[in-house]
């Protein structure tokens, strides 16, 4: 085989590539060096290093093993070692991406310098002017004087760290005293400026520019704390953001510019690179958290409102006014609606197409503010109103983002974004504006609000205020800037040492904190705070020095900002004494408040401030300032009022598995069976069977559902053990057919068990707001409910609670932070908490199921976050019975005296259409009982029908006016309900009793069926206190079939308790009834005469 050519030789000249050329303007390349031949030996610490990294890379994958070796030393699963590949594949993975970013970033800017290099020169002479973009110029001249300094800037930043930020690092804590800077390097790769854009005519003391800055870079900076031996560092950074340069003030005289000011206009985006300890934030899930916290730390220092100050001359005037300037304005902002938007929402795995849970979120600066979710719409009404501070004009914008709300990621509906300069120009800006990357449109109205140096239109202001409806804060009528500058001769700490102040500052219910100084009882914090004031004539300015561990408090200060009313352009710029501190400590402090004032044409401001309520409810056009008409009724959304009452009846289940063993498993036993209910966030849970394969439950429950699709109920059975209840099966039912249908009577096979199925029986109950059917109700109710479930609802209670108005103020000045408890029974709901106001917005709903309409209440209490009791309301169901369509909606006064709620309560019977009692009307049981009833000698004509029924129950009472007899009359119920094998018998009431001595009876009943005398077949009610018409209404049911109850009779005795004198029962009279010659198929309450012993009771 010959040789390949070539090989064995080293390549001649001829076969060398030649050289790459240099580009135009650059020396060439140096000419390589020529390659060692391949027969030639390698040298000897060439081949050494080779074996060096040979066994280095042998080494490294021997580790890999370890944590495999340790895991199985140490009886780990095979789960530990998969979760920390897991995790150290995702780390892997998210590091070489930021490398690979950076990578990319720095080719990015060498091809853009190479190609500038060659398009912005041409042989040496500069291109024209109008070569340039109109609005952003390019400055590759400032980039290379950047480039000239960067080695020398990173000589400054690598003293700043180790002579200035490593001190005071190891100052802040103890366990930080070896804090150290071990490499500080810029890298090469400097600071790009992309474009700058000068903003010409803004202010005639000032230059403004725009500078859009990009860093990529190889700096690496790596920190030790050694008594910890912690190592941690960044190697690599991406840095992108426009940064707004302002030259001010300018001056006659030299260098000209008197400061200059820094600052992010938007936050910028981040990039880190983590080296160290720290690459562990490399870890999915915490990389995206590192960098957050990190841009949070920048934001806190460069970003607006933040702004980093350079003086360039000494004793510059108005240190603070340049490092916090007073905002340019306020722009409040009414988010009213979107239309049109993007379902999102999907049911039945996609199926179902539903619609979206949608909420804005509105973004000016670092300023951000989160609607309320409105659940299933397309359309959404908010109705919010927030109020945004604006730094700088042109530049800030007002970003509105809208989501769908979702358990797990919120969908993404599409944002829009406005230059605040077409708010300062428009004055009040009411448009709808499209959504970008979405569908749909948003309804905002934007007000810009001037700040006044003065309080002449505060009175104006504070009227109009006072009548707006704005949540979730109410509107402000003035701004406070507090410039904290520094303070003088704080006390010491215990033992003489010097404190570490820091000042806490509070208007109302908000607190703002400064930084903290250490080590010094004169410090200088040089910060400003913002506040907006609702009512600046009664606020006041709470100021706290405390030491950094707020437990020592160094001195304090309350200012009234009705001081600033009276002050020259509403400004105090001086000392302020300290109480509870030493002597001489005081703090100096510039406090500045502005009135917000809308000045538009659209606004109508009042001539006079006594107004009737009738003129104030009057609509006005204009502005937020403009009082809107007081609404008069709610304005709950489009689901309120339509849920469904879904009653679900456990029967009896078969052929249930037996999970039971003893003696060791030896013997087979039975299962205590039990059912578990699931449905709409709610558990529900019968009663256990003792010993019963096929138990026999007969159990009613109810719950509130709405018309959602893809609801499911379920159902699983168990065995109640003393440890752990062994399972015997599930199974699932669907309720759209339910809703639809309205009854649903099946058998349901258990799964994941051998052998089971379950009776159920499922019915919805829509709320009918009829009044004249809640009679009828309450006696089908009576006669249907079983002794092992609670009583049955008659009524649907659904509130929407909108608003209140006029609420007590804490302490005479400050607004409360209402939220108010809707209360019905045992069963509660509680609204959100409304943060400092006087007129609350809940805008929430609550259903209720009511069991008696005619005896129990609505109760309303409205409490204050702190601040206990506003005020109550109770409500009566009884006055619903009587309103129109079953609903009151208006004004509710609270019962202190003081404020005002705005609710709406609406009440809707629960008419069963397929109770057991209209069923015996004309189903297959009533005509069993009928058949039975005539093999038996019975009535002929048990059956009738439904109307029929629903008369008799109605007027069940009939004749109400015949005469009682000498003894009286009680009022009974005798019926034989056929599903559940069992004689009920309901004492309702006794009227016109005997009264033998001075003091009326104290009655009861006792009903005893004969021939058994025995006491298991004996009942009894309750005693009622001296009275001749006791009501009773109560339920007793005997367990026999019908053939034994037809043979039976029913002895009622009403009896008078044991007196004070005599431990004797007195017979107040009987009745006896022949049940094979009542009709146990009617259900109906009827009047018996009472007789005594001799005689026998008629009806």
């Amino acid at each position: 085989m010959e040789p390949a050519p070539g090989a064995g030789s080293s390549p001649g000249p001829q076969d060398r590539a030649p050289a790459p050329a240099a580009p135009p303007g650059q020396r060439p390349a140096a000419p390589p060096e020529p390659a060692p031949s391949l027969g030639e030996p390698p040298a000897g610490p060439g081949a050494a290093g080779e074996a060096l990294a040979a066994l280095t890379a042998f080494g490294r994958r021997l580790l890999v093993l370890v944590p495999v070796y340790l895991a199985g030393a140490l009886g780990l699963s095979v789960g530990f070692v998969l979760v920390g590949l897991a995790l150290y594949l995702g780390w892997r993975r998210v590091r070489d991406g930021k490398e690979r970013r950076l990578r990319v970033a720095r080719l990015l800017l060498d091809d853009e310098e190479r190609l500038t290099a060659q398009t912005l020169y041409l042989s040496h002479r500069e291109l024209p002017a109008w070569v340039s973009f109109p609005d952003v110029e390019k400055v590759e001249w400032l980039n290379k004087i950047v480039a000239q300094v960067w080695p020398f800037l990173g000589q400054y930043m690598e003293k700043l760290l180790a002579e200035t930020v490593a001190p005071a690092v190891r100052g802040s804590n103890p366990h930080l005293q070896t804090f150290t800077f071990t490499r500080v390097e810029l890298g090469e790769k400097p600071l790009r400026i992309l474009g700058v854009k000068v903003h010409p005519g803004q202010n005639k003391q000032q230059i403004l520019l725009d500078m859009n800055i990009s860093y990529v870079g190889d700096i690496q900076i790596d920190v030790e704390v050694k008594k910890y031996f912690c190592k941690a560092g960044v190697k690599g950074m991406q840095l992108h953001g426009v940064l707004r340069v302002i030259l001010e003030p300018l001056i006659g005289d030299i260098p000209i510019v008197g400061a200059v000011s820094m600052f992010f206009i938007r936050r910028p985006t981040l990039d880190i690179n983590w080296t160290g300890m720290t690459n562990l934030l490399d870890i999915p899930g915490l990389s995206s958290l590192s960098d957050t916290m990190i841009m949070d730390s920048i934001s806190a220092f460069l970003v607006l409102p933040n702004r980093l100050l350079v003086p360039l001359v000494p004793d510059l005037q108005d240190v603070a006014q340049l490092r916090s300037p007073l905002p340019r304005g306020i722009i409040r902002i009414h988010l009213l609606a979107a239309r049109g938007l993007s379902s999102k929402d999907k049911y039945v795995k996609g199926l179902i197409e539903g619609k979206s849970d949608p909420y804005a979120i509105v973004r000016v600066g670092t300023q951000t503010f989160c609607s309320r979710v409105i659940d299933e719409e397309l359309n959404p009404q908010w109705g919010e109103t927030y109020e945004v501070i604006v730094h700088e004009v042109p530049g800030q914008e007002v970003e509105v983002e809208v989501f769908d709300k979702d358990p797990d990621k919120d969908d993404f509906l599409g944002r829009m974004k406005l230059d605040v300069g077409k708010v300062l120009q428009a004055g009040v800006l009411d448009e709808w504006f499209p959504l970008q990357g979405g569908q749909g449109q948003v309804h905002l109205k934007l007000e810009w609000l001037s700040l006044l140096p003065d309080a002449d239109k505060l009175e104006q202001v504070l009227q109009w205020n006072r009548g707006v409806s704005s949540r979730p804060e109410p509107p402000s009528a003035a701004i406070l800037v507090v410039y904290l500058d520094r303070a003088q001769d704080l006390p010491l700490k215990k033992g003489n040492k010097e404190p570490n102040p820091m000042v806490q500052l509070s208007v109302q219910d908000v607190t703002r904190e400064s930084k903290a100084v250490y080590n010094t009882n004169s410090p200088v914090w040089e910060e400003a705070f913002r506040f907006f004031l609702q009512d600046p004539q009664r606020q006041e300015l709470d100021v706290q020095v405390k030491d950094d561990s707020r437990a020592v408090t160094l001195g304090a200060l309350t200012l009234p900002l009705a001081r600033l009313l009276t002050a020259s352009e509403l400004t105090l710029d001086q000392w302020f004494q300290l109480s509870g501190s030493g002597p001489g400590s005081r703090l100096y402090m510039k406090v500045v408040m502005r009135i917000l004032y809308l000045d538009s044409s659209e606004v109508r401001f009042p001539a006079a401030t006594g107004a009737s309520d009738l003129d104030r409810e009057s609509p006005q056009p204009g502005s937020s300032v403009d009082a809107p008409p007081r609404p008069r009724h709610t304005t709950p959304d489009s689901h309120f009022g339509t849920e469904n009452v879904l009653r679900i009846h456990v029967l009896e289940a078969q052929d249930l598995i037996a999970k039971d063993r003893f003696l060791g498993g030896l013997v087979k036993g039975k299962s205590d069976p039990y059912v578990k209910l699931k449905l709409a966030g709610r558990s529900l849970r019968s009663r256990v069977v003792r010993e019963d394969l096929n138990p026999r439950w007969n159990e009613v429950f109810e719950v509130i559902v709405t018309s959602i699709p893809g609801q499911e109920l379920g159902v699983e059975v168990f065995d109640k053990d003393l440890d752990k209840d062994d399972f015997l099966g599930r199974c699932k039912v669907s309720l759209t057919a339910v809703l639809n249908s309205g009854f649903l009577d099946e058998w349901l096979t258990l799964e994941d068990v051998p052998s089971g199925r379950l009776h159920l029986r499922l019915e919805r109950l829509t709320p009918r707001p009829v009044a004249a059917e809640l009679e009828e109700v309450l006696q089908v109710n009576s006669l249907i409910q079983t002794q092992k479930s609670g009583e049955l609802a008659a009524a649907l209670l659904s509130v929407y609670l909108e608003r209140a108005e006029d609420l007590p103020l804490r302490k005479g000045t400050k607004p409360p932070s209402p939220y108010a408890t809707i209360t019905v029974g045992e069963a509660s709901h509680k609204t959100k908490t409304v943060p400092q106001t006087a007129a609350p917005i809940w805008d929430e709903c609550a259903s209720f199921l009511i069991r008696k309409p005619n005896t129990e209440s609505l109760e309303v209490q409205v409490r204050g976050e702190g601040a206990g009791a506003l005020g109550s309301l109770s409500l009566p169901l009884s006055e619903l019975l009587g309103a129109e369509q079953l609903c009151v909606d208006r004004w509710f006064a609270l019962n202190n005296g003081q404020g005002q709620v705005l609710l709406r309560a609406q009440l809707g019977i629960l008419v069963s259409q397929h109770s057991g009692v209209e069923a015996h009307s004309h189903s297959h049981s009533s005509s069993s009982v009928s058949e039975e009833l005539e093999s038996w000698g019975g009535l002929p004509h048990a059956t009738s029908s439904a109307p029929e029924l629903r008369q008799r129950l109605t007027h069940g009472d009939s004749p109400p006016e015949a005469p009682a007899g000498p003894l009286g009359q009680v009022k009974l119920t005798v019926w034989y309900y056929s599903e559940d094998r069992k004689l009920i018998g309901i004492v309702h009431s006794c009227r016109s009793l005997r009264q033998n001595g001075r003091d009326p009876p104290d009655p009861y009943v006792s009903l005893l069926l004969h021939p058994d005398r025995s006491r298991g077949s004996k009942r009894k009610t309750s005693q009622k206190k001296r009275t001749l018409n006791p009501e009773f209404n109560e339920r007793f049911e005997w367990e026999l079939p019908l053939e034994e109850a037809l043979r039976r009779k029913l002895e009622v005795s009403v009896k008078s308790g044991p007196s004070f004198m005599s431990r004797e029962r007195e017979l107040l009279g009987k009745v006896q009834l022949d049940l094979a010659e009542t009709d146990l198929s009617q259900g109906a309450a009827q009047w018996y005469d009472l007789t005594d012993d001799k005689d026998k009771g008629s009806s």
